[in-house]
Order: C-alpha cells, then structure tokens, then sequence
C-alpha cells in the first residue's frame, strides 16, 4: 500500500530520483491519483503517478539541504569580501575619510511562490545589507497583487520567481500551456511594466523559474530571465542577478555575460536584455 501524502519529500523511481521533491498537492483522476510535485532544492514544478513515487532518507534530505545552506554561506562569504576589497560598507560611509561617500544601493521586490525559499532569499540579502523586501505570493496570484506592491514599496529592482517546469520536456516550446507556471510570470511582467509607464520609474526586473518560457519573458518585458535552454536554474540564480544589478553603480550597463560565470549554468539557465545598475553615491 502506497503511503504518500502531501508534504512527503519524495523521488521519482523512473527518473532515478535525480530530483528531490516535496509533495504539494495529490489529486484523483480516472487514470489514479497524481502528485503534484516541487523541488526541494530547485525551482522546479512537477507531477507524477504516486506510484512512482519513493520516500526519500531522512539523511539524504539532510545532505541536500546542508548542501543548499553552505551554498548560500559562501557566496555571502564571496560578496562580502569583494566589498571589502573595495573599501566601503553598505549603506555607511567610506573608510576613506579624504573621500567619504554613503553608498545606497538598488530597492528590491523579491515576489517568490515558495515559502522557504522566501525566508531563505530575505537571509541572503539581509547579510548583503540589501534593502530588499521579500513577499510569498503564490504564481497565480503574483500578476493581481504586484501592481500595488510596486505603489507600495517603489522598488528599483523586481524579482517575479517562484517554480515552473515543462509539462512535455522537449517539445511545444512555444506553448505557453506548455508551462506550469510561465504565464503567470508573463502576466505579472505586464502588470509591473505597466506601473512603469505610468510611473516612469524604469523598474530592472527578473523573472522566471525552471524551464521557464524565456522568450516570452522577455518579450514581456523583463531585463532578465530563465531559462533559454529551459533547464533546471539554481535557487541562487535570481538572487545573484538581483544583487549584481543593486551593487553597480547607475552609469554602468550590466549585460548576462557579467553575471553568467557567477551562474550554475551560465547563460543555459540565464538570459536577458541587460540593465543599468542601481546603486548610487553621495
């Protein structure tokens, strides 16, 4: 008797439990019940017949998260040392006295339809010292909300994120139905370029998860977004992007080919139009 529920972490059998999940949700159908399915550790949405599902070991679990933790460490670890290489601290002035400057960098809006990776993402700014606001909105919900978020926090940077997956991998590339979650990132693009027009704040956005429809993104209107080659993107990824744009100065343009070595996967995962940086000095 197959004893998967709903909050389960499981593997799937036929894909040698490459990718660890949670289970979201499980549904009856005529055909059995289905599981809907997100990483634990990746942005990816899923699903699969419960039968081919498998409990994963509770050290294995483990593992994975400490692995995920220890990333976040280092790279906080990287970034901080970088700032320090170029003698100022965020927000404060200067350590040189002959030319003391306060440093503010870009406002971010961080939207992610993943609670953990919500609390996960605030951490990893907040040690950064960004001045970032993180909020957990479901993808369905993010394009009805983000218009007032935007009147509410004025932000300089978007981040539109959450899980996304190909229903058929490797075909219909072009079906935005194609895609679990795509279109709601899309809608949400809509909405924040149209506060945009209105208000002529110039926003920098970021949107999408795994698998995502990158072409439509970016026509959208998003500077960035995942995933050309429509791969599994790492947790990091939107992060890393957010924090590169918050950290160059106003008159420097940053193009994909900045950030992409400091990507899992480069520009495979990646992409965009490019921005203007965001951070000022005074």
């Amino acid at each position: 008797m197959n004893t998967i529920k709903k909050g389960d972490i499981v593997g799937r059998k036929t894909y040698n439990k490459d990718v660890i999940f949670i289970v979201k949700d499980i549904i009856n159908t005529k055909n059995g019940k289905i599981a809907i399915l997100r990483g634990l550790v990746e942005r990816v949405e899923a699903d699969s017949n419960i039968e081919d599902l498998e409990l994963i070991e509770k050290k294995v679990i483990e593992n994975n998260l400490n692995m995920l933790n220890e990333k976040l460490e280092k790279r906080i670890n990287q970034i901080k040392l970088s700032k320090e290489d170029k003698n100022y601290k965020i927000g404060l002035l200067t350590k040189n006295k002959r030319s003391q400057e306060k440093i503010i960098t870009g406002k971010i809006l961080h939207l992610d339809g993943d609670r953990k990776y919500t609390e996960k993402s605030y951490r990893y700014y907040r040690r950064l010292g960004l001045n970032a606001v993180v909020k957990n909105i479901p993808e369905y919900k993010q394009p009805r909300v983000v218009y007032g978020l935007l009147q509410a926090y004025n932000p300089d940077i978007l981040v539109i994120t959450g899980h996304d997956g190909m229903i058929k991998r490797g075909t219909r590339y072009n079906d935005i139905y194609n895609y679990r979650n795509s279109r709601h990132f899309i809608n949400t693009v809509k909405e924040a370029r149209k506060y945009d027009k209105e208000n002529n704040k110039n926003l920098v956005i970021f949107a999408g998860a795994c698998q995502s429809y990158f072409e439509a993104i970016i026509s959208a209107g998003a500077n960035f977004a995942s995933s050309p080659a429509r791969i599994l993107i790492d947790f990091l990824d939107p992060l890393i992007v957010a924090e590169k744009i918050a950290f160059t100065e106003k008159y420097k343009y940053v193009t994909i080919d900045d950030i992409s070595l400091e990507l899992r996967d480069g520009k495979k995962g990646v992409s965009g139009v490019g921005a203007n940086g965001k951070m000022i000095k005074e």
